[in-house]
């Protein structure tokens, strides 16, 4: 194997592995938190991603000259208005089934199939176009085999740049002290005064947020559809899982991990088998260590 390809299947590992992460960092805070299983998580992906198509309209037809920046409108954009949609089914449904798994689970997922429908609804069933601004066109060549796209590039640093703002926010600031207090011992925190109500609806509309600015991200590297989202949930629960709840260290070893590991397996045994193995291997893996690659620390009383 030449020098090129091995560094080509490295980028595309650390390209779908940071694409991963996007969508999974959400996941892995209200997931963390609430032990909710959010079957609506991907389509807060697909909305971020139609968030910039619309942008991108609004832009093309109001401020042609300033089109090359609607990708750093159409981010803050997607952000709030995932996070209000999250923030608004947290307070309208998914609080009232708390300690419901099932419950949850089927009512997620009615509500994933009530926004699909209503974005097939509004937008149509084809696939739109999301193009890229000329700051995001074309590559680096590193090699004569061996391009880079600067919109993966982009992506990259973009996820980066997200991983890092989070960590701030759960380390250094009131809610991600209260956010993390809550998520290892929920009645202690409430005794000490965490209005955990509160903190639940505020991180969740933080994880559909983080699942918003996803959502813009890939609609630089493909097509915006209404099932964007259906491809990328069970990957992120994979992550989630794998990586440790509510443990944001083991979500960027998984994500980063099952990255490589696709495009690794790709081009040696096919998409399909490759994707088996790995479910298989996540299997074997969780069976002997379930807390998953990075266990949450905290103290349990008898």
């Amino acid at each position: 194997m030449l020098v090129g390809d091995v560094i080509g299947q490295v980028f595309s590992g650390l390209s779908l592995g940071s694409i991963l992460l996007l969508a999974a960092l959400g996941l892995a805070i209200t997931y963390g938190l609430l032990g909710v299983i959010n079957m609506a998580h991907g389509e807060m992906l697909m909305l971020g991603a139609y968030s910039a198509y619309l942008v991108q309209s609004l832009f093309q037809q109001l401020a042609p000259h300033w089109l090359a920046l609607y990708p750093l409108v159409a981010l803050p954009v997607a952000f709030f208005i995932t996070a209000g949609i999250g923030m608004a089914l947290e307070r309208t449904v998914i609080r009232h089934l708390y300690g419901r798994p099932l419950e949850t689970l089927l009512a997620t997922w009615g509500i994933s199939l009530m926004l699909i429908q209503g974005v097939r609804m509004i937008f149509g069933a084809q696939n739109l176009e999301v193009a890229n601004p000329a700051w995001l066109s074309g590559g680096v060549q590193l090699l004569p085999n061996l391009v880079l796209p600067w919109n993966r590039i982009a992506v990259i640093a973009f996820v980066v740049i997200v991983l890092l703002l989070t960590w701030l926010l759960l380390n250094k600031t009131r809610l991600g002290l209260q956010v993390r207090a809550v998520t290892q011992n929920r009645a202690m925190a409430a005794c000490c005064g965490v209005a955990t109500g509160k903190v639940d609806m505020l991180a969740f509309g933080l994880g559909s947020g983080i699942a918003g600015l996803g959502g813009v991200a890939l609609s630089q590297l493909g097509n915006v559809g209404p099932e964007l989202g259906q491809g990328y949930i069970i990957d992120s629960f994979l992550v989630v899982v794998l990586g440790g709840v509510g443990q944001l260290a083991g979500s960027v070893v998984a994500a980063l991990g099952l990255g490589m590991l696709n495009k690794i397996l790709e081009p040696q045994i096919g998409a399909v088998l490759g994707k088996i193995l790995i479910l298989v291997l996540i299997i074997l893996f969780i069976q002997k260590r379930p807390q998953g690659l990075f266990a949450l620390k905290g103290r349990v009383s008898d």
